[in-house]
């Protein structure tokens, strides 16, 4: 991913925030039928190795499991907040019409060593686990339990899991870094303004990180 410095994130903690806060992930590996794009909602354990460990599932129908075999290299991209940028939302444009339009977003690069995990156990916790961290927000969170043992028994049969142990996480947050104090103060409020609410006040955020 190219990543001009203004746009670089080192923080590790920053970047993996932004994992779980948004944890459908884009799964890419190169198998022997090509590229193959998996969209997969993952567990992020940041304390296990040196850059944290993905954890998720799939269904056993999906060849992906197949077409991988243990200590490939995988690539796992999540992405945050984007919008549309106008330039009418720059001061400088208006005064001296050079600035076109572009795209800000906020998005996580993890390079890895992917593990196919055929293990009821395995699969049994980690189900577990996601339901509990994404039911958490419901007025009467959904259990496993909630549900008939032998139904759950035969869903958990259907899946079989992988984790992958990230050796590279790479962070681009696309804010108008780059720009003029004035022509990013006025695209924060711009985003806000039209709903674009959390790239925008991650817009003024960065102003203020800086001049702090």
């Amino acid at each position: 991913m190219y990543v001009p410095a203004p746009f670089s994130v080192p923080d590790t903690e920053e970047l993996h925030a932004l994992i779980n806060a948004h944890p459908l992930g884009v799964l890419v590996a190169n198998t022997p039928n090509g590229l193959d794009a998996n969209h997969i909602p993952f567990e992020l354990d940041a304390k296990e190795g040196e850059h944290g460990m993905l954890r998720a599932h799939v269904a056993r129908s999906n060849p992906i499991w197949q077409d991988i075999k243990d200590g490939d290299e995988v690539l796992v991209v999540f992405r945050g907040e984007e919008a549309y940028v106008t330039p009418n939302w720059f001061p400088s444009k208006h005064e001296f019409h050079r600035q076109v339009p572009t795209w800000n977003y906020k998005v996580v690069h993890l390079h890895g060593k992917i593990r196919i995990r055929d293990d009821e156990r395995f699969v049994r916790g980690m189900v577990a686990r996601l339901t509990r961290t994404h039911e958490a927000s419901q007025p009467t969170p959904w259990k496993m339990t909630d549900a008939p043992a032998e139904y759950i028994d035969t869903m958990l049969k259907a899946i079989l899991g992988m984790e992958i142990e990230v050796t590279k996480i790479t962070g681009k947050f696309k804010l108008s870094q780059n720009r003029e104090l004035r022509d990013r103060l006025s695209l924060g409020a711009a985003l806000i303004a039209q709903g674009e609410i959390a790239l925008g006040q991650a817009t003024l955020d960065a102003i203020k990180e800086e001049q702090s």
